[in-house]
C-alpha cells in the first residue's frame, strides 16, 4: 500500500490513520506535510467533536521515513510543524497505540491530549542514537507530560520503554489488554463526544498553559446555554443536549 494518511468521520469522532505498512507506518515527508492541512479541515468540520490518531495494522508509527526526504528538507522541521498542528487541534485528541510508537511517532502521540495503548506497545525517543538535537518544543512537551526525570531517561538513553513502564511514567492514560483497545477507545470517545465542547475547549487551553484568554472563556460561558442545559438535564435525569460550538 502507498504511504498515506486515511481519515473517517463517524458519530462525532474523526479517526486519522497513519498508513505505511511497508515501513511500520513511518511518516514520509509527504505525510508530514499533509497532516496540518488535514487537521485544519477536521477542526473546521462541525460534525467532528473528537479526534483519534492511530496506525494501520499492528503498529502506531515507527518514526520518520528518512528515505522519502529530499536533500533540502529538514526532517525535524516537518515533524515539528505536524506536531504543533496536532497539539493546537481545538477539540479533544486521543492517540490509540499498538506496537511501536517511536521517534516521530512518540512526537505525535505526545501532542495528543490523551494516549491509550494496548499491551505490548513500545515507546522510544531516539535522537541520541543519531546525534540529533531533539527539537526544543518537543523536549518541553515531553517533559511537561512525563516530568523532567522521565524525559531525560528517554532522551539520554534512546532506549525503548515498555507499555507498563510508559503507564507508570505518565505517558499513557490507559493500558488495555490485547484485543480491547478499539472497544475502549470507541466507548471513551462516545463519552467525550457527549460532553460540553465549551468545557472541553476551555479546559484544554487552561491545562496547556495558555493564559491570555481567561476573559474570553468567561464571556463564552456567560453567553452559552450549556450550563443551564447541563443542570436541567441532571435534574430531569436525561442526557444533556449541549449547543456551544467552537
Amino acid at each position: 500500500m502507498d504511504a498515506t494518511l486515511l481519515h473517517t468521520v463517524s458519530d462525532g469522532v474523526a479517526t486519522v490513520v497513519v498508513s505505511h505498512p511497508a515501513k511500520r507506518n513511518a511518516m514520509t515527508a509527504a505525510m508530514w506535510r499533509a497532516l496540518p492541512g488535514l487537521l485544519d479541515g477536521l477542526a473546521d468540520d462541525p460534525a467532528v467533536r473528537v479526534l483519534v490518531l492511530t496506525g494501520a495494522g499492528p503498529t502506531f508509527c515507527a518514526g520518520a521515513d528518512i528515505s522519502s526526504l529530499t536533500g533540502d528538507e529538514d526532517p525535524r522541521a516537518l515533524a515539528v510543524a505536524a506536531e504543533e498542528a496536532l497539539a493546537a487541534f481545538p477539540k479533544p485528541t486521543l492517540a490509540a497505540i499498538r506496537g511501536f510508537c517511536v521517534g516521530g511517532g512518540s512526537q505525535l502521540a505526545a501532542a495528543c491530549d490523551l494516549r491509550f495503548a494496548e499491551e505490548g506497545a513500545s515507546f522510544g525517543v531516539t535522537p541520541a542514537k543519531l546525534g540529533i538535537v531533539y527539537p526544543a518544543s518537543s523536549t518541553r512537551r515531553l517533559a511537561s507530560l512525563v516530568g523532567p526525570a522521565w524525559a531525560k531517561y528517554l532522551l539520554f538513553s534512546a532506549e525503548l520503554m515498555g507499555a507498563e513502564q510508559a503507564l507508570r511514567a505518565g505517558f499513557l492514560n490507559e493500558l488495555l489488554p490485547a484485543g480491547q483497545l478499539d472497544k475502549r477507545v470507541a466507548e471513551f470517545t462516545r463519552v467525550l463526544a457527549a460532553r460540553s465542547q465549551l468545557t472541553q475547549a476551555a479546559a484544554k487551553e487552561f491545562a496547556d498553559g495558555r493564559t491570555d484568554r481567561d476573559g474570553y472563556w468567561e464571556e463564552q460561558a456567560a453567553g452559552s446555554d450549556d450550563t443551564a442545559e447541563g443542570v436541567a438535564a441532571f435534574l430531569e435525569r436525561r442526557a444533556p443536549r449541549f449547543t456551544w460550538t467552537p
